[in-house]
């Protein structure tokens, strides 16, 4: 089977524990979780995220400091008897996450940009990071060019690299439980999408390094083989498989990247400020806020300069 390629309509999306255990991913998701649980209580329904019960397990245990971070601020988090997981989970949790109508989430967040803060977008090409500095007023440039990173010119991080995933739009609104299952060399998953009208979201795969944007019967009968043996309920008449996705999440290796850089501008005397913000792989949604917050604490000075000479 094969479709196009639709990365953020395809996306689940919401906040878990599939992240790494190192130090920036921890404080990632931490400030990512506030923020989201935070705008689920104050304008949920129209930026379409959630409060949604979870409950996630691992075939290995995972890192006494994932344990200790997920415990210190996830809400209701709660440990599960050792006696009530399924066969072949090592450890398991329940707690409150958000879920995210990715697509709807992406437009909100748009809107806003564009009608609250008066933000002017353009599209077009960069061959360059250094073309992204449009004119002499260009003070900062913020590089969120995810898998493109590998291959811009200024950038060719070597790092990167994408982690290919196949998933599952479906309708069933019996489901209403958020449920994921990190296996060794898998994960599965189930995500209601908020505010749809009963879509769910069947996952997954996580293939390091594969780059093909099409989708396989095989992978889709392997998505739905392991939801259904992790939530029964999907094996059900209300149960409708709408569609498949695939997407290519842009991963690099030792995590993100976000820090400061100065560089020469060509042709033109000056120095120009990149922030690089890049290569959160599929935890884009939760971990992509607490990024942003350490993105712009980089350049705050300037900022405050570029905001100050506009009052004057």
């Amino acid at each position: 089977m094969k479709r196009d390629s639709i990365v953020i309509v395809g996306a689940g999306a919401n906040f878990s524990a599939i992240s790494a255990s190192d130090e920036n991913a921890l404080r990632w998701d931490k400030l990512g979780y506030a923020h989201l649980l935070d705008l689920a209580a104050k304008d949920g329904r129209n930026a379409f995220v959630k409060e949604t019960s979870s409950v996630e397990y691992w075939d290995d245990m995972p890192s006494a400091a994932k344990i200790e971070s997920m415990a210190g601020y996830l809400k209701d988090f709660k440990k599960i008897p050792t006696q009530e997981l399924p066969t072949g989970v090592a450890f398991g949790i329940n707690f409150t996450t958000v879920t995210i109508n990715a697509p709807l989430h992406i437009q909100y967040l748009l809107k806003k940009l564009t009608e609250e803060y008066g933000v002017r977008v353009i599209r077009g090409k960069v061959p360059a990071i250094s073309s992204a500095f449009l004119g002499l007023d260009t003070k900062v440039v913020f590089n969120c060019t995810g898998n493109a990173a590998k291959h811009l010119e200024g950038v060719k991080d070597s790092k990167c690299f994408p982690t290919r995933g196949q998933i599952l739009l479906s309708h069933a609104p019996h489901v209403q439980q958020n449920t994921m299952r990190h296996g060794k060399d898998y994960e599965t998953y189930v995500i209601p999408r908020p505010y749809s009208n009963g879509k769910v979201i069947l996952g997954g795969f996580m293939q390091k390094g594969v780059s093909t944007a099409d989708t396989f019967g095989e992978e889709t009968e392997s998505i739905l083989n392991r939801t259904k043996e992790m939530i029964p309920t999907l094996d059900s008449p209300d149960t409708e498989i709408l569609t498949a996705f695939s997407g290519l999440r842009p991963s690099r290796e030792g995590g993100a990247r976000v820090s400061r850089e100065e560089i020469s501008l060509k042709g033109t005397g000056r120095q120009g400020t990149i922030v690089h913000n890049y290569g959160a792989g599929g935890t884009g949604f939760q971990a992509g806020y607490g990024m942003a917050v350490e993105a712009v604490n980089t350049v705050t000075q300037e900022l405050q300069g570029l905001i100050h000479s506009s009052n004057l």
